[in-house]
C-alpha cells in the first residue's frame, strides 16, 4: 500500500539520506501532511518535494522515522517484510549451527530497523525495538516461522529504548512451547546455558563470539575477568589454559550460571573464583593490594546509551582502562570494550590511550576486535557499529 501520509525535511536536511542513512532526527522534520499512526509508513520528501524515502513513523522518539527503503517502487507490506527476513536468514546459513547461537535479524543492517532475531539452538528470540515493527508483529513473527521452518519464538522487547519509542517492556511466548530454562548452545568447542527470560539482551552476548574465541587462543597465565556475566570469556580463557581466572560481576544470578558453565565444561572449581562485587571498587580494592595478572578482559556494560551520556561514559571507559592497565603484568594483553554507539572506535582508542598515559604504561595496540559477521554495519551508518574491541600488550611500566 502506498504511503498517504508524507513527512516532510527542512531545508538542507535530506543530504545524510541521500548518503543511505537510514534514521531521520526530529530536529530534521519541517513537517507531516496528514494523520499518522504511530509505526505507519509515510513518505518522506525534501523540501523541495523531492522523495527520498518510505519510513515507519514513530512520534515519540528523537528518532521521528526509520527508513524501510529508499526505492520508491517499493510497496511496504507483508510481502515486502517476508523478502527482507528472508534475505536476512539465507545471509546468515552458513553460520547457523544447530546447537549454536546466531543473530539472523540485526535490525538497520538487514532493512528491518529496530528489530533483532537470535537463534539458539531450535529458538528464536526477538526484540522489537521500534514503532515500525512493533506494529507489524504478527507479519515478522509468521515470516520467521516460514523462512526458518522453527516454532518457537519468545519475546524479550524489554529494551530501554522502547521507553524511548513510547513503548512498553514486553516478555512473553510469541510462538511455540516457553523456552527452555537455561537453554544450552555450543561455542567453540565449549557449552554455555543461556536464560532468554532472565538474562540480559536476549540471554547471551552472541556478538562476541569472535572476541571469546581470540581469548582462547592467546589467554595465558593470571586472568581477570571484569564484567563477566555469566563467564564466556571466562571460559574462553580456561579453555586457552589460563592458570587462573577471577571473574567479577555485580550479579549473583548471572555469576551462578557461569559456575554452573564451568562445571558443565569440566574446570575445576580450584581453577576460577566467582566474585559479586561493583567492578569498580573491586578494581580499586585490588590495585591497592598490589595484585597483577597476566590477561586483564573489560567488558562493560552501555555506558553511553545516548549522547547525551558521552561525557560521563567517556570518564568510566578511562577509570577502568587505567585500573585495568595498573593491574596488568608487563608482558600482558588488556583486552578492552566498548558497546556504546555513541562512541566511536577512533574515540574509544583516544579514551583508552589517555588511560595509557596516566598509568604511565608504555602499550602497544596489537589488535583490534568487532562483532562477528552475523551483525553487519551499514557503511552510511556508522551508530551500527556499537562493539569495539582493543587489545593491548603491556610492555613496561613508566
Amino acid at each position: 500500500m502506498a504511503a498517504r501520509v508524507r513527512l516532510k525535511l527542512k531545508p538542507g536536511k535530506e543530504k545524510s539520506l541521500l548518503r543511505g542513512h537510514p534514521w531521520i532526527f526530529s530536529g530534521a522534520v519541517a513537517g507531516i501532511e496528514g494523520a499518522a499512526a504511530p509505526g505507519e509508513t509515510v513518505e518522506v520528501v525534501s523540501s523541495e518535494e523531492r522523495f527520498l524515502a518510505l519510513a515507519s513513523l514513530s512520534p515519540h522518539s528523537q528518532i521521528r522515522a526509520r527508513v524501510w527503503t529508499f526505492d520508491r517502487e517499493e510497496t511496504v507490506d507483508p510481502a515486502f517484510l517476508a523478502r527482507r527476513v528472508q534475505r536476512a536468514v539465507q545471509r546468515r546459513e552458513a553460520l547457523v549451527h544447530k546447537d549454536g547461537a546466531v543473530r539472523l535479524i540485526h535490525g538497520e543492517a538487514d532493512g528491518l530497523p529496530g528489530l533483532i532475531v537470535d537463534r539458539y539452538a531450535e529458538l528464536l528470540v526477538v526484540q522489537l525495538l521500534a514503532q515500525g515493527v512493533e506494529q507489524q508483529r504478527e507479519v515478522l513473527v509468521q515470516a520467521l516461522l516460514d523462512t526458518t521452518g522453527l516454532t518457537r519464538i519468545y519475546e524479550r522487547s524489554d529494551a530501554d529504548v522502547r521507553g524511548l519509542e513510547g513503548l512498553p517492556a514486553v516478555c512473553r511466548v510469541l510462538a511455540g512451547a516457553p523456552p527452555d530454562t537455561p537453554i544450552e548452545v555450543e561455542e567453540n568447542g565449549l557449552v554455555y546455558a543461556v536464560d532468554v527470560v532472565h538474562g540480559q539482551k536476549t540471554g547471551f552476548f552472541i556478538d562476541q563470539r569472535d572476541s571469546r574465541r581470540r581469548v582462547a587462543e592467546q589467554a595465558f597465565g593470571e586472568v581477570l575477568n571484569c564484567f563477566c556475566y555469566t563467564g564466556g570469556f571466562a571460559l574462553a580463557a580456561l579453555k586457552a589454559g589460563a592458570t587462573r581466572v577471577t571473574s567479577i560481576d555485580s550479579s549473583a544470578e548471572a555469576l551462578a550460571l557461569a559456575q554452573t558453565n564451568a562445571t558443565r565444561n569440566g574446570f575445576k572449581p580450584e581453577q576460577a573464583s566467582w566474585q559479586c562485587d561493583d567492578v569498580f571498587a573491586a578494581l580499586r580494592a585490588l590495585r591497592d593490594r598490589g595484585r597483577q595478572f597476566d590477561v586483564v578482559i573489560l567488558d562493560p556494560p552501555k555506558f553511553a546509551p545516548t549522547a547525551a551520556h558521552l561525557e560521563k561514559a567517556a570518564r568510566a571507559y578511562k577509570d577502568i582502562n587505567l585500573l585495568g592497565l595498573k593491574l596488568l603484568r608487563p608482558g600482558g594483553l588488556l583486552y578492552t570494550f566498548s558497546c556504546s554507539g555513541g562512541v566511536s572506535p577512533e574515540l574509544f582508542q583516544k579514551i583508552v590511550a589517555g588511560a595509557a598515559s596516566d598509568a604511565h604504561a608504555n602499550a602497544l595496540l596489537v589488535e583490534r576486535l568487532a562483532a562477528p559477521p552475523d551483525h553487519p554495519v551499514v557503511l552510511a551508518f556508522p551508530e551500527g557499529e556499537y562493539l569495539k574491541g582493543l587489545v593491548l600488550r603491556k610492555l613496561s611500566d613508566r
